[in-house]
Formats: structure tokens, C-alpha cells, sequence
């Protein structure tokens, strides 16, 4: 048996349905670190096994984490722990670097990297003139081969000349550059996907999404980049600590 099963503990007796015992124990179990993300969890067969309850235990508990968006389903594969990212308000950090923190693979999809004329908003967001252009990236951003996000980048050509120099990390990129981004305002809010948002980030069509705006600003306090992400709220979590 999974050492790991030993500290789950199930009461027949109680007045809890025994499925949602089991899943808020898992649930607990993976939000302590007792599984990774990526990791396999055992089949709803050797789930059922290995704590002595029936199949339907077993299947309606990983229904639950299937909801809370804690695990994945992979026919033929199995069922694995999805990756959660918690982010900070607080903190100026990439998405790349806050991955890679936290231990997961980040990668990219890109759907567009070029030089492009930007939108009136993106013109008065960043100080630009009307003869300006910008660099306009748009990706997707994964942990683990898992989606987490849809991204859309704009910064003028004096702070990213070459979209195409961007491969993982933008502040990477415009920090090497000596264009790194000093600080940054930001904005969350909730919205519902459209068809094109759900397709790209593989959620329902209209299903709830972050959408975070971002304005930043180099250390002379010009703006230098507008990046608006739309987040899947099953894998994201944004956090901000207060003091009294």
C-alpha cells in the first residue's frame, strides 16, 4: 500500500458521506505536498483496495477533485495531479519564474509574435505616438504540458525591437536587454470566456476566467509593457498578505 494512504482515516460511522470524506482527505493531501503535480494517483480499482471502500467511493471522491480542478483525467493514461499556481500581488515575478519556483515545467504555445501597429488603448496605456508600433505577443502558457493561461503581451519597439527573441521568459529577454521591468500596476478581475477563449484555454465556453491586466514601467517610470492574461480559475490563485 501507498505509505501515503496511511494517513487517510475514514468513519464509516460518521455523518459524512464516505466519498467526501475521502475526497476532502485527498484534497488536503495534495494541497500539503503529499502529491505533486504531474503524479499519477492510483486508479479508482487500487483507491478502493487499498482504504476498503467500494468503487463508487472511490469514483465519486475523484469526481470531486475532477470539479476542484486538484486532478486530470487522461483516458488510457490515467489520473494525475494538475498544477496550481499561487501568485502573489505583492510581488513583481514572471510567470516563468514563479513556475520554476514552485517546481513545474513552464512552457509556451505561441500563436503570434510579430510587429504590429497597436490599438488606440495600447497607444494612450504605453504614451505612444500615432506612427508608433509595438511588438504583440500571444501564447499560451503551460505548466507541465498542462494550459494555465492565455497570454497577450503589447511593449513598444524601443523596449522589444525583436518579438521573435522571446522563447520562454519575456522579463528574461528585457532584462538581458538592460529593459527590465522595474514595477508594475496591476488589475484582476472576473470574466466568462467566449468560444475563442475556451477553445484556446480548454475550459467550457462560458466558464470563469481571471482576467489580469498588467502595465509596467522601466526604473525611469516610462510605461513598457501591457500584458493582459486570462487565467483559468481551476489552476490559479492569487494571493495577498495584510497587516493590521
Amino acid at each position: 500500500m501507498d505509505p501515503r494512504f496511511t494517513q487517510l482515516h475514514l468513519d464509516p460511522q460518521g455523518a459524512t458521506p464516505l466519498y467526501q470524506q475521502l475526497a476532502r482527505q485527498l484534497e488536503q493531501a495534495i494541497e500539503t505536498g503529499a502529491w505533486q503535480a504531474g503524479e499519477a494517483l492510483p486508479s479508482e480499482r487500487n483507491l478502493a483496495e487499498s482504504l476498503a471502500v467500494s468503487r463508487i467511493t472511490a469514483r465519486k471522491a475523484l469526481d470531486r477533485l475532477a470539479e476542484l480542478g486538484l486532478i486530470r483525467r487522461s483516458r488510457g493514461s490515467g489520473t494525475f495531479i494538475t498544477p496550481r499556481l499561487n501568485q502573489s500581488l505583492s510581488r513583481l515575478a514572471s510567470f516563468t519564474e514563479l513556475l520554476t519556483q514552485r517546481g513545474f515545467t513552464p512552457s509556451s504555445h505561441w500563436l503570434e509574435r510579430k510587429l504590429a501597429n497597436p490599438s488606440a488603448e495600447e497607444s494612450m496605456r504605453l504614451g505612444l505616438g500615432a506612427d508608433a508600433q509595438v511588438a504583440r505577443l500571444k501564447r499560451l502558457r503551460l505548466a507541465d504540458g498542462v494550459v494555465m493561461a492565455v497570454e497577450e503581451s503589447c511593449l513598444p519597439i524601443s523596449v522589444l525591437p525583436d518579438p521573435l527573441r522571446v522563447d520562454t521568459s519575456l522579463y528574461a529577454v528585457l532584462e538581458a536587454s538592460g529593459k527590465g521591468i522595474a514595477r508594475a500596476l496591476q488589475h484582476v478581475t472576473a470574466i466568462n470566456a467566449s468560444e475563442e477563449l475556451a477553445a484556446l484555454a480548454e475550459v467550457p465556453e462560458g466558464q470563469a476566467l481571471l482576467k489580469v491586466t498588467r502595465l509596467g514601467y522601466l526604473s525611469d517610470g516610462s510605461p513598457a509593457e501591457l500584458t493582459v492574461t486570462y487565467c483559468r480559475t481551476d489552476y490559479y490563485d492569487f494571493m495577498v498578505e495584510m497587516t493590521r
